[in-house]
């Protein structure tokens, strides 16, 4: 496993890490099955771990605690989201700081999340929703500079809504932040035109989700994939979204390299870009995580590949499907 250093933190961090949303938020879910995933994880030197309070209602944030308490040798960071008041993904323009994340709600659920995972204190504490408008009501910087003051979080972070990476670049060039996470894969190449340059700028840490694209980039959609009812996967991939999601994965499959799987090169191709910290597939067989972890460890594509790579950017905007 390679590490990297978690901007201004200090923090060096596997490069790949672990996002826990499919292990409580999914169906099929079974705790056993995801905590021995989890210490694969640790075993193979994973040190980076993404929940919310969102996924399942805490029962993530349990896991993670719960792995935490398994592993004292081992300096595990620990990475939250504090979910908006009025339980709405994505933010729009139209929500103010009091309907998502009022001071009194950043304290609740703080504690909430702290409770669930049986710890002091997180490392890392996102808001699951962001609005560059929120800048001008310094209320939630406040209370969150409040709560690492007094060692409840030690680091401060906002996650982006999907496909709308201009919606936090203020914030990073505030320089109120620590870390941003966005939406960073082999089709969501837009975060390296203006996001990533500000990062850099002002040394903040990137945190790659969805690496591959909800499952598309796995390579095993069909134009049959079908899910539960009350499965996420089932209102994201309506007839219009995966059809065209299914075309895009096979065009990328023609070039995938001998010897390589797409999953593989979607990973590697994220690694290629230095200014993302680490990346948080969603794992929850241990066989993903042996699979996963593997590529950190993998040589750089080839820069000829990353050029045909480049070309199959896809550009998207938001939508009533896409949450």
């Amino acid at each position: 496993m390679r590490y990297r250093t978690f901007g201004r933190t200090g923090w060096r961090v596997s490069d790949i890490g672990y996002g826990m949303w499919g292990m409580a938020g999914w169906t099929g879910s079974d705790d056993d099955e995801s905590l021995h995933a989890l210490q694969r994880a640790v075993d193979l030197g994973c040190t980076f771990f993404d929940t919310a309070w969102a996924y399942g209602d805490g029962r993530s944030e349990g896991l993670l605690g719960q792995l935490v308490r398994a592993n004292p040798d081992k300096k595990l960071y620990t990475a939250t989201k504090i979910p908006p008041k009025n339980f709405k993904w994505p933010s729009t323009r139209a929500y103010t700081l009091d309907d998502c994340y009022p001071p009194d709600h950043i304290q609740e659920y703080t504690e909430k999340s702290l409770k669930n995972a049986g710890i002091d204190s997180f490392d890392l504490m996102l808001l699951h929703t962001w609005e560059d408008a929120w800048l001008e009501d310094d209320r939630w910087i406040q209370k969150l500079t409040d709560l690492r003051d007094q060692g409840l979080i030690h680091a401060i972070g906002i996650s982006l809504n999907r496909w709308e990476t201009w919606n936090g670049i203020k914030t990073v060039e505030s320089g109120l932040v620590d870390a941003v996470q966005v939406i960073y894969n082999l089709f969501d190449q837009n975060p390296q035109d203006d996001l990533f340059p500000a990062c850099r700028r002002h040394d903040v840490a990137v945190i790659a989700r969805v690496p591959f694209d909800e499952g598309t980039l796995t390579g095993t959609l069909t134009l049959e994939s079908r899910w539960p009812d009350d499965d996420w996967r089932n209102t994201y991939f309506v007839p219009e979204n995966l059809k065209v999601s299914v075309e895009h994965a096979e065009a990328l499959k023609a070039i995938v390299p001998e010897g390589m799987s797409l999953p593989e090169m979607a990973l590697r191709f994220i690694l290629a870009e230095p200014t993302v910290s680490t990346i948080i597939p969603g794992m929850r067989k241990r066989r993903h995580v042996e699979m996963n972890c593997a590529t950190s460890d993998a040589d750089t594509l080839d820069p000829g590949l990353m050029e045909a790579l480049a070309a199959h950017r896809w550009d998207r905007e938001p939508t009533a499907w896409s949450q």
